[in-house]
């Protein structure tokens, strides 16, 4: 399984995948594609703001019927105790992003550095 920061969720909607490496893109073809719940609040609150013209719901079910993608479903008590000593960033949703990826021992595709820096399995 391969899971999904909230900027490559947005950018497999938008099908802008440029400046992902040729490794990112044949994980994507080749993985089970999955996103945290907490990305949906994410991109919630980006529409809300004005940053997404879509709210979570569409973008999810489009990212769904076509390209597969699901929502990883595991106990979001065990996705929090995971990302308590998470100290190296205060953002919350990167924070349970990684954790929920670290407790499936998944790789997370991401291009923020700071993740790359602090998760093994971060790939862009």
């Amino acid at each position: 399984m391969l899971m999904l920061d909230t900027h490559i969720v947005v950018a497999l909607y938008q099908g802008k995948l440029a400046g992902l490496s040729s490794k990112a893109l044949a994980a994507i073809d080749q993985e089970p594609l999955a996103m945290s719940p907490i990305v949906l609040l994410e991109l919630e609150l980006l529409h809300e703001i004005g940053r997404l013209r879509l709210g979570a719901n569409p973008i999810a079910d489009y990212l769904a019927r076509e390209l597969e993608v699901s929502v990883a479903t595991e106990r979001y008590a065990e996705v929090i105790a995971q990302a308590l000593p998470l100290a190296y960033t205060r953002d919350p949703f990167d924070r349970l992003i990684v954790a929920h990826a670290a407790l499936l021992k998944a790789p997370l595709l991401t291009l923020d550095e700071t993740l790359h820096q602090h998760y093994a399995r971060a790939l862009s």
